[in-house]
Protein backbone atom coordinates (compact mmCIF):
# COMPACT_ATOMS: atom_id res chain seq x y z
CA UNK A 1 0.00 0.00 0.00
CA UNK A 2 1.67 3.55 -0.67
CA UNK A 3 0.24 7.25 -0.21
CA UNK A 4 2.33 9.11 -2.37
CA UNK A 5 0.85 8.30 -5.48
CA UNK A 6 -2.94 7.53 -5.90
CA UNK A 7 -2.73 5.47 -9.44
CA UNK A 8 -5.94 4.50 -9.41
CA UNK A 9 -7.62 8.10 -8.50
CA UNK A 10 -4.77 9.88 -11.12
CA UNK A 11 -6.33 7.13 -13.98
CA UNK A 12 -10.00 7.98 -13.07
CA UNK A 13 -9.28 11.44 -13.32
CA UNK A 14 -7.70 11.08 -16.77
CA UNK A 15 -11.05 9.28 -17.47
CA UNK A 16 -13.18 11.64 -16.17
CA UNK A 17 -11.47 15.33 -18.10
CA UNK A 18 -11.81 13.45 -21.02
CA UNK A 19 -15.23 12.51 -21.07
CA UNK A 20 -15.60 15.98 -19.58
CA UNK A 21 -13.83 17.27 -22.85
CA UNK A 22 -15.76 14.75 -25.34
CA UNK A 23 -18.99 16.25 -23.06
CA UNK A 24 -17.76 19.67 -23.65
CA UNK A 25 -17.19 18.54 -27.53
CA UNK A 26 -20.52 17.26 -28.16
CA UNK A 27 -22.24 20.12 -26.50
CA UNK A 28 -20.37 22.72 -28.72
CA UNK A 29 -21.42 20.63 -31.53
CA UNK A 30 -24.94 20.62 -30.94
CA UNK A 31 -25.78 24.32 -29.98
CA UNK A 32 -24.01 25.05 -32.87
CA UNK A 33 -25.46 22.83 -35.48
CA UNK A 34 -21.93 22.24 -36.69
CA UNK A 35 -19.42 19.36 -36.71
CA UNK A 36 -16.67 21.32 -37.71
CA UNK A 37 -16.50 24.75 -34.93
CA UNK A 38 -12.88 25.25 -35.43
CA UNK A 39 -10.09 23.36 -38.40
CA UNK A 40 -9.05 20.86 -35.22
CA UNK A 41 -12.16 19.07 -35.47
CA UNK A 42 -11.68 17.97 -38.99
CA UNK A 43 -8.91 19.91 -41.13
CA UNK A 44 -9.08 18.84 -44.64
CA UNK A 45 -12.90 18.95 -43.99
CA UNK A 46 -13.16 22.34 -43.20
CA UNK A 47 -10.91 23.85 -45.85
CA UNK A 48 -12.89 21.56 -48.24
CA UNK A 49 -15.90 23.49 -46.91
CA UNK A 50 -14.58 26.83 -46.57
CA UNK A 51 -14.49 26.63 -50.75
CA UNK A 52 -17.87 25.46 -51.19
CA UNK A 53 -18.80 28.46 -49.43
CA UNK A 54 -16.99 30.79 -51.43
CA UNK A 55 -18.42 29.23 -53.91
CA UNK A 56 -22.11 29.23 -52.76
CA UNK A 57 -21.62 32.85 -51.85
CA UNK A 58 -20.83 33.68 -55.13
CA UNK A 59 -23.33 31.91 -56.99
CA UNK A 60 -25.89 33.48 -54.68
CA UNK A 61 -24.16 37.20 -55.39
CA UNK A 62 -23.96 35.99 -59.30
CA UNK A 63 -27.39 35.27 -59.27
CA UNK A 64 -28.44 38.58 -58.02
CA UNK A 65 -26.04 40.49 -60.72
CA UNK A 66 -28.39 38.37 -63.40
CA UNK A 67 -31.75 39.25 -62.07
CA UNK A 68 -30.34 43.12 -62.22
CA UNK A 69 -28.95 42.47 -65.33
CA UNK A 70 -32.25 41.20 -66.61
CA UNK A 71 -33.76 44.48 -64.96
CA UNK A 72 -31.41 46.71 -67.00
CA UNK A 73 -32.89 45.23 -70.59
CA UNK A 74 -35.95 45.40 -69.60
CA UNK A 75 -35.51 48.99 -69.09
CA UNK A 76 -33.59 49.37 -72.31
CA UNK A 77 -36.50 47.12 -74.11
CA UNK A 78 -39.07 49.47 -72.40
CA UNK A 79 -38.01 52.66 -73.71
CA UNK A 80 -37.41 51.27 -77.05
CA UNK A 81 -41.41 49.71 -77.16
CA UNK A 82 -42.04 53.78 -76.97
CA UNK A 83 -39.59 54.43 -79.72
CA UNK A 84 -41.07 51.61 -82.01
CA UNK A 85 -44.65 53.82 -81.22
CA UNK A 86 -42.79 57.04 -82.26
CA UNK A 87 -41.47 55.66 -85.54
CA UNK A 88 -45.20 53.83 -86.61
CA UNK A 89 -46.71 57.51 -85.76
CA UNK A 90 -43.90 59.00 -88.17
CA UNK A 91 -44.12 56.37 -90.89
CA UNK A 92 -48.11 57.51 -90.82
CA UNK A 93 -47.15 61.13 -91.03
CA UNK A 94 -45.27 60.27 -93.99
CA UNK A 95 -47.64 58.28 -95.74
CA UNK A 96 -50.01 61.01 -95.68
CA UNK A 97 -47.65 63.45 -96.86
CA UNK A 98 -47.16 61.57 -100.02
CA UNK A 99 -50.50 62.13 -101.11
CA UNK A 100 -50.99 65.09 -103.36
CA UNK A 101 -54.46 65.88 -101.32
CA UNK A 102 -52.38 67.79 -99.44
CA UNK A 103 -51.36 71.42 -99.76
CA UNK A 104 -47.76 72.62 -99.02
CA UNK A 105 -49.25 74.53 -95.90
CA UNK A 106 -50.39 70.66 -94.63
CA UNK A 107 -47.08 69.18 -95.41
CA UNK A 108 -45.17 72.33 -93.43
CA UNK A 109 -47.48 71.27 -90.38
CA UNK A 110 -46.79 67.65 -90.89
CA UNK A 111 -43.43 68.23 -90.85
CA UNK A 112 -43.29 69.98 -87.73
CA UNK A 113 -44.71 66.83 -85.85
CA UNK A 114 -42.38 65.16 -88.13
CA UNK A 115 -39.61 67.63 -86.48
CA UNK A 116 -40.66 67.08 -82.65
CA UNK A 117 -41.02 63.20 -82.64
CA UNK A 118 -37.73 63.08 -84.41
CA UNK A 119 -36.41 65.18 -81.23
CA UNK A 120 -38.18 62.78 -78.81
CA UNK A 121 -36.22 59.67 -80.56
CA UNK A 122 -32.80 61.63 -79.24
CA UNK A 123 -34.41 62.44 -76.06
CA UNK A 124 -35.63 58.49 -75.13
CA UNK A 125 -31.79 57.78 -76.88
CA UNK A 126 -30.07 60.25 -74.37
CA UNK A 127 -31.89 59.91 -71.29
CA UNK A 128 -32.81 56.62 -70.69
CA UNK A 129 -31.16 55.47 -68.27
CA UNK A 130 -30.25 52.23 -65.18
CA UNK A 131 -28.65 52.67 -62.39
CA UNK A 132 -27.00 56.36 -64.00
CA UNK A 133 -25.91 54.58 -66.67
CA UNK A 134 -27.15 55.86 -70.36
CA UNK A 135 -28.30 52.79 -72.14
CA UNK A 136 -29.21 53.74 -75.73
CA UNK A 137 -26.68 56.85 -76.53
CA UNK A 138 -24.27 54.08 -78.00
CA UNK A 139 -21.65 53.82 -75.16
CA UNK A 140 -22.92 50.39 -74.38
CA UNK A 141 -22.11 49.30 -77.84
CA UNK A 142 -17.90 48.04 -78.59
CA UNK A 143 -17.97 51.26 -80.86
CA UNK A 144 -15.05 53.20 -81.81
CA UNK A 145 -14.37 56.48 -80.57
CA UNK A 146 -15.47 58.89 -83.27
CA UNK A 147 -14.73 62.48 -84.02
CA UNK A 148 -17.56 63.88 -86.61
CA UNK A 149 -17.30 67.06 -88.73
CA UNK A 150 -20.16 68.70 -90.19
CA UNK A 151 -20.63 69.47 -93.84
CA UNK A 152 -17.29 71.23 -95.39
CA UNK A 153 -18.09 70.94 -98.77
CA UNK A 154 -17.79 74.52 -99.39
CA UNK A 155 -14.30 74.74 -97.52
CA UNK A 156 -11.03 75.99 -98.72
CA UNK A 157 -8.03 73.56 -98.70
CA UNK A 158 -5.91 76.72 -97.69
CA UNK A 159 -8.03 76.77 -94.79
CA UNK A 160 -8.01 74.12 -93.58
CA UNK A 161 -3.72 73.96 -94.45
CA UNK A 162 -3.70 77.02 -92.28
CA UNK A 163 -3.57 75.34 -88.60
CA UNK A 164 -2.62 71.72 -87.61
CA UNK A 165 -4.44 68.92 -85.38
CA UNK A 166 -3.58 68.42 -81.96
CA UNK A 167 -4.86 64.89 -81.00
CA UNK A 168 -4.67 63.85 -77.32
CA UNK A 169 -1.85 66.11 -76.61
CA UNK A 170 0.38 65.38 -80.15
CA UNK A 171 0.20 68.22 -82.73
CA UNK A 172 0.07 66.59 -86.23
CA UNK A 173 1.21 68.67 -89.13
CA UNK A 174 -1.56 69.18 -92.59
CA UNK A 175 1.71 68.81 -94.52
CA UNK A 176 -0.31 66.60 -97.07
CA UNK A 177 -3.79 68.29 -97.16
CA UNK A 178 -1.23 71.35 -98.54
CA UNK A 179 -0.50 69.04 -101.51
CA UNK A 180 -4.09 69.48 -102.76
CA UNK A 181 -5.08 71.99 -105.15
CA UNK A 182 -5.08 75.14 -102.25
CA UNK A 183 -5.90 77.82 -104.40
CA UNK A 184 -9.38 76.83 -105.43
CA UNK A 185 -12.42 75.42 -103.90
CA UNK A 186 -13.40 72.26 -102.32
CA UNK A 187 -14.56 71.24 -105.73
CA UNK A 188 -11.26 71.47 -106.79
CA UNK A 189 -10.56 67.86 -104.89
CA UNK A 190 -12.72 64.93 -103.93
CA UNK A 191 -13.99 64.57 -100.23
CA UNK A 192 -12.58 61.45 -100.16
CA UNK A 193 -8.51 62.86 -101.55
CA UNK A 194 -9.30 65.10 -98.46
CA UNK A 195 -9.55 62.05 -96.13
CA UNK A 196 -6.93 60.71 -98.06
CA UNK A 197 -4.38 63.28 -97.23
CA UNK A 198 -5.80 63.82 -93.93
CA UNK A 199 -4.96 59.89 -93.20
CA UNK A 200 -1.58 60.25 -94.43
CA UNK A 201 -0.79 63.30 -91.70
CA UNK A 202 -1.77 61.17 -89.34
CA UNK A 203 -0.35 58.07 -89.74
CA UNK A 204 2.86 59.59 -90.50
CA UNK A 205 2.84 60.37 -86.27
CA UNK A 206 0.38 57.83 -84.70
CA UNK A 207 0.66 54.61 -87.03
CA UNK A 208 2.81 51.88 -85.60
CA UNK A 209 4.23 54.78 -83.39
CA UNK A 210 6.05 53.34 -80.27
CA UNK A 211 5.91 56.80 -78.85
CA UNK A 212 2.29 56.67 -78.77
CA UNK A 213 1.82 52.82 -78.20
CA UNK A 214 0.83 51.85 -81.88
CA UNK A 215 -2.34 54.23 -81.71
CA UNK A 216 -3.84 54.73 -85.56
CA UNK A 217 -6.41 56.71 -86.43
CA UNK A 218 -8.30 57.00 -89.63
CA UNK A 219 -10.32 59.44 -91.57
CA UNK A 220 -13.52 58.45 -93.15
CA UNK A 221 -16.08 60.29 -95.37
CA UNK A 222 -19.62 60.41 -93.74
CA UNK A 223 -22.41 62.33 -96.49
CA UNK A 224 -20.76 66.16 -97.25
CA UNK A 225 -18.41 65.52 -93.42
CA UNK A 226 -15.35 63.54 -92.34
CA UNK A 227 -15.21 61.58 -89.48
CA UNK A 228 -11.70 60.94 -87.24
CA UNK A 229 -12.05 57.47 -85.82
CA UNK A 230 -9.40 55.74 -83.10
CA UNK A 231 -9.16 52.37 -84.24
CA UNK A 232 -7.71 50.82 -81.84
CA UNK A 233 -11.21 51.04 -80.26
CA UNK A 234 -10.39 51.26 -76.71
CA UNK A 235 -8.63 54.89 -76.72
CA UNK A 236 -10.45 58.30 -76.41
CA UNK A 237 -9.71 60.88 -78.62
CA UNK A 238 -9.28 64.37 -77.73
CA UNK A 239 -8.79 67.11 -80.05
CA UNK A 240 -7.75 70.53 -79.62
CA UNK A 241 -9.29 73.88 -80.44
CA UNK A 242 -7.54 75.04 -83.59
CA UNK A 243 -8.18 76.80 -86.93
CA UNK A 244 -7.90 74.16 -88.70
CA UNK A 245 -10.54 71.99 -85.90
CA UNK A 246 -13.12 74.73 -86.60
CA UNK A 247 -12.58 74.43 -89.99
CA UNK A 248 -13.02 70.60 -90.38
CA UNK A 249 -15.84 70.97 -87.80
CA UNK A 250 -14.69 68.54 -85.84
CA UNK A 251 -16.19 67.96 -82.75
CA UNK A 252 -18.71 66.34 -80.44
CA UNK A 253 -20.24 69.51 -78.57
CA UNK A 254 -20.75 73.01 -79.21
CA UNK A 255 -17.19 73.74 -79.04
CA UNK A 256 -14.65 73.42 -81.42
CA UNK A 257 -12.60 71.37 -78.68
CA UNK A 258 -13.76 68.08 -78.90
CA UNK A 259 -13.51 64.60 -76.74
CA UNK A 260 -15.23 61.21 -77.60
CA UNK A 261 -14.73 57.81 -75.98
CA UNK A 262 -15.06 54.56 -77.17
CA UNK A 263 -18.24 52.45 -76.60
CA UNK A 264 -17.64 49.50 -74.02
CA UNK A 265 -20.55 46.60 -73.75
CA UNK A 266 -21.74 46.22 -70.55
CA UNK A 267 -20.41 42.94 -68.77
CA UNK A 268 -22.24 41.12 -66.26
CA UNK A 269 -20.27 38.56 -63.64
CA UNK A 270 -22.98 35.56 -63.51
CA UNK A 271 -20.51 33.03 -61.79
CA UNK A 272 -18.39 32.63 -58.93
CA UNK A 273 -15.08 32.73 -60.39
CA UNK A 274 -13.28 34.75 -62.91
CA UNK A 275 -14.30 35.07 -66.49
CA UNK A 276 -17.34 33.79 -65.73
CA UNK A 277 -19.28 36.63 -67.51
CA UNK A 278 -21.17 37.56 -70.34
CA UNK A 279 -21.52 40.94 -72.41
CA UNK A 280 -24.45 42.88 -73.86
CA UNK A 281 -24.15 45.27 -76.23
CA UNK A 282 -26.44 47.77 -76.89
CA UNK A 283 -26.93 49.67 -80.17
CA UNK A 284 -27.33 53.93 -80.46
CA UNK A 285 -30.72 54.01 -80.65
CA UNK A 286 -30.62 57.82 -81.49
CA UNK A 287 -32.24 59.04 -84.49
CA UNK A 288 -28.84 59.75 -86.44
CA UNK A 289 -28.26 55.85 -86.13
CA UNK A 290 -31.54 54.99 -87.18
CA UNK A 291 -31.22 56.93 -90.26
CA UNK A 292 -33.76 59.15 -89.88
CA UNK A 293 -31.79 62.31 -89.04
CA UNK A 294 -28.54 63.78 -90.42
CA UNK A 295 -25.94 66.09 -89.06
CA UNK A 296 -25.17 66.79 -91.85
CA UNK A 297 -28.01 67.33 -94.49
CA UNK A 298 -28.44 65.59 -98.29
CA UNK A 299 -30.95 64.22 -100.22
CA UNK A 300 -34.19 63.40 -97.88
CA UNK A 301 -33.22 66.00 -95.12
CA UNK A 302 -34.88 69.08 -94.41
CA UNK A 303 -32.55 71.67 -95.45
CA UNK A 304 -31.99 73.64 -92.09
CA UNK A 305 -31.30 72.47 -89.01
CA UNK A 306 -34.81 71.35 -87.40
CA UNK A 307 -34.24 68.51 -84.70
CA UNK A 308 -32.65 68.62 -81.52
CA UNK A 309 -30.91 65.99 -79.41
CA UNK A 310 -34.32 66.04 -76.85
CA UNK A 311 -32.87 67.56 -73.87
CA UNK A 312 -32.79 71.42 -75.08
CA UNK A 313 -34.04 73.40 -77.75
CA UNK A 314 -30.84 73.81 -79.75
CA UNK A 315 -31.22 72.03 -83.22
CA UNK A 316 -28.20 69.76 -84.40
CA UNK A 317 -30.26 67.79 -86.96
CA UNK A 318 -31.75 67.25 -90.35
CA UNK A 319 -34.87 65.76 -90.30
CA UNK A 320 -36.79 63.68 -92.70
CA UNK A 321 -38.28 65.91 -95.24
CA UNK A 322 -41.91 65.09 -96.04
CA UNK A 323 -41.91 68.68 -97.94
CA UNK A 324 -42.97 66.77 -101.12
CA UNK A 325 -44.64 63.62 -102.05
CA UNK A 326 -41.72 62.37 -103.46
CA UNK A 327 -39.49 62.96 -100.80
CA UNK A 328 -42.78 61.67 -98.33
CA UNK A 329 -42.66 58.46 -100.46
CA UNK A 330 -38.87 57.85 -99.26
CA UNK A 331 -39.08 58.18 -96.08
CA UNK A 332 -41.65 55.82 -95.57
CA UNK A 333 -38.81 53.25 -96.63
CA UNK A 334 -36.41 54.94 -94.47
CA UNK A 335 -39.01 54.89 -91.44
CA UNK A 336 -39.19 51.23 -92.44
CA UNK A 337 -35.45 50.66 -91.93
CA UNK A 338 -35.58 52.42 -88.78
CA UNK A 339 -38.32 50.45 -87.38
CA UNK A 340 -36.70 47.38 -88.46
CA UNK A 341 -33.66 48.52 -86.57
CA UNK A 342 -35.03 48.89 -83.70
CA UNK A 343 -37.23 45.85 -83.68
CA UNK A 344 -34.01 43.84 -84.39
CA UNK A 345 -32.37 45.89 -81.25
CA UNK A 346 -35.70 44.94 -79.10
CA UNK A 347 -35.29 41.22 -80.29
CA UNK A 348 -31.56 40.89 -79.17
CA UNK A 349 -32.52 42.82 -75.68
CA UNK A 350 -35.48 40.05 -75.17
CA UNK A 351 -33.71 37.04 -76.31
CA UNK A 352 -31.24 38.30 -73.45
CA UNK A 353 -33.66 38.46 -70.77
CA UNK A 354 -34.78 34.95 -71.75
CA UNK A 355 -31.08 33.71 -71.40
CA UNK A 356 -30.65 35.21 -68.33
CA UNK A 357 -33.99 33.56 -66.58
CA UNK A 358 -32.06 30.34 -67.67
CA UNK A 359 -29.13 31.63 -65.74
CA UNK A 360 -30.53 32.45 -62.86
CA UNK A 361 -31.97 29.27 -62.59
CA UNK A 362 -28.67 27.46 -63.50
CA UNK A 363 -27.29 29.48 -60.73
CA UNK A 364 -30.22 28.99 -58.15
CA UNK A 365 -29.60 24.81 -59.06
CA UNK A 366 -25.60 24.71 -58.19
CA UNK A 367 -25.68 27.11 -55.53
CA UNK A 368 -28.33 24.49 -54.00
CA UNK A 369 -26.43 21.29 -54.92
CA UNK A 370 -23.44 22.79 -53.23
CA UNK A 371 -24.90 23.73 -49.85
CA UNK A 372 -26.52 20.22 -50.08
CA UNK A 373 -22.41 19.07 -50.26
CA UNK A 374 -21.72 21.76 -47.74
CA UNK A 375 -23.98 20.58 -45.08
CA UNK A 376 -23.02 17.08 -45.56
CA UNK A 377 -19.07 17.72 -44.90
CA UNK A 378 -19.88 20.31 -42.27
CA UNK A 379 -23.27 19.89 -40.07
CA UNK A 380 -23.50 17.82 -37.46
CA UNK A 381 -25.66 14.78 -37.40
CA UNK A 382 -27.85 16.18 -34.57
CA UNK A 383 -29.34 12.45 -33.35
CA UNK A 384 -25.80 10.95 -33.66
CA UNK A 385 -24.31 13.72 -31.24
CA UNK A 386 -26.87 13.41 -29.14
CA UNK A 387 -26.18 9.92 -28.28
CA UNK A 388 -22.75 10.46 -27.87
CA UNK A 389 -22.92 13.24 -25.41
CA UNK A 390 -25.42 11.16 -23.72
CA UNK A 391 -22.98 8.39 -23.67
CA UNK A 392 -20.42 10.70 -22.54
CA UNK A 393 -22.40 12.26 -19.74
CA UNK A 394 -23.02 8.99 -18.06
CA UNK A 395 -19.23 8.33 -18.17
CA UNK A 396 -18.25 11.51 -16.93
CA UNK A 397 -20.62 10.65 -13.78
CA UNK A 398 -19.28 7.37 -13.42
CA UNK A 399 -16.18 8.66 -13.39
CA UNK A 400 -16.90 11.18 -10.85
CA UNK A 401 -18.28 8.25 -8.61
CA UNK A 402 -15.20 6.17 -9.20
CA UNK A 403 -13.15 9.33 -8.16
CA UNK A 404 -14.49 9.66 -4.71
CA UNK A 405 -13.55 5.81 -4.29
CA UNK A 406 -10.40 6.28 -5.23
CA UNK A 407 -9.81 8.93 -2.91
CA UNK A 408 -10.83 7.29 -0.33
CA UNK A 409 -8.20 4.29 -0.22
CA UNK A 410 -5.49 5.61 0.97
CA UNK A 411 -7.25 6.57 3.73
CA UNK A 412 -7.42 2.35 4.92
CA UNK A 413 -3.47 2.55 5.16
CA UNK A 414 -5.10 4.40 8.98
CA UNK A 415 -6.40 0.37 9.75
CA UNK A 416 -2.46 -0.69 10.30
CA UNK A 417 -1.63 2.10 13.19
CA UNK A 418 -4.53 0.88 15.25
Amino acid sequence: MIINHNIAALNTLNHLNAATNAQSKAMQKLSSGLRINGAADDAAGLAISEKMRSQIRGLNQATSNAQDASSLAQTAEGALNETTDILQRMRELATQAATDTNTTDDRDQIQKEMNQLTSEINRIGNTTEFNTQKLLDGSKSTTKATLKGKDITSILNTNVSLGSLTINGTSVTLTSVDALNGSTTAGAFTMASLAAALNSDLDAVFTGGSTHGGVQFDVEVSGNALKIVDLTADSDIDLTASTATATLGLTTNATTNASAKPGHGLQFQIGANENQSITLEINDMRSVALGISSETGGTGFTSSLTVTDGTNNTAEEYALDVSSADNASKAITTIDNAIKKVSTERANLGAFENRLDHTVNNLTTSSENLTSAESRIRDVDMAKEMSEQTKDSILAQAAQAMLAQANQQPQQVLQLLR
